[in-house]
């Protein structure tokens, strides 16, 4: 017998004549109707998305697509060169890279993100304490901060003038210069607001829930990844980064 309330979903149904998506019938509504973003953005939030929101998406999927031979993309040559006949395992290692280091930073500022907006004592007073928070614990703190891009991520004011010019409400981007602001204080010295946070601020302007953000990034990132592999198999590279390893980490027995 059972003792849970059996499950539905919300999501898709289909039948001998016609398939439904979030209610809405794919062939007459949607097929040839709507962008792909679009469609994400329906299938995420069930609902019909406004230019708005598209155009503010588009810009976060548009950033995420690509930043060269990181290791997700370093991951996916090499599966791709062990085993050219399975594109999808080449993809697959690479998205295992979408984590808490690369790109999926951007789950940890929204998340502190969120915790502002929260506050009974204000934005401004629990940027100042997260970032004390940070700092005394000598963690990073998501969304701040990049190897190469210095002072500033040249990413991030052009993402965050789309958002604010397609008139999204501005709280999460207002947070995010507040903790700008505190990180800068605390750390005393400019860390740069980098692609991630700006993403987080933006996602959660459309009202991308913070648990599924990784899952933009991870979206965006197989595009990027599927044009890796198409550039790998025509001017292979993965053969290289594997003999330039070999060659330059040597082996030497414990002592």
């Amino acid at each position: 017998m059972r003792t849970k309330a059996q499950p539905t979903t919300a999501i898709a149904t289909s039948d001998a004549e016609r398939i439904l998506i979030r209610g809405h019938d794919l062939v007459e509504e949607l097929i040839g109707q709507v962008s792909f973003t679009e469609m994400f953005l329906l299938q995420l939030t069930g609902k019909r998305p406004t230019p708005a929101q598209v155009r503010v998406l588009d810009t976060v999927l548009v950033t995420l697509m690509e930043h060269g031979l990181t290791p997700s993309v370093i991951a996916a040559r090499l599966i791709y060169h062990s085993a050219p006949d399975a594109l999808q395992a080449g993809v697959a290692a690479g998205l295992l890279g979408v984590g808490s280091t690369f790109i999926g930073t951007m789950e940890g500022c929204a998340a502190l993100l969120e915790e502002m907006l929260a506050a009974p004592e204000g934005v401004e007073a629990r940027a100042e304490a997260i970032a004390r928070r940070m700092r005394e614990a000598g963690k990073p703190v998501h969304g701040f901060g990049h190897p190469h891009h210095k002072p500033d991520d040249p990413r991030t004011p052009r993402m965050l003038a789309v958002a604010e010019k397609e008139g999204v409400p501005g709280r999460h981007i207002a947070a995010l210069r507040a903790l700008s602001t505190a990180v800068d204080a605390a750390y005393g010295r400019h860390l740069t607001v980098n692609a991630t946070g700006a993403s987080a601020a933006l996602l959660g302007e459309i009202g991308i829930p913070q648990k599924v953000m990784r899952g933009v990034a991870v979206v965006s990132r197989s595009a990027g990844l599927v044009g890796h592999i198409y550039e790998e198999s025509r001017k292979p590279a993965a053969a290289f980064m594997w003999e330039t390893v070999d060659e330059a980490i040597p082996y030497q027995p414990d002592a």
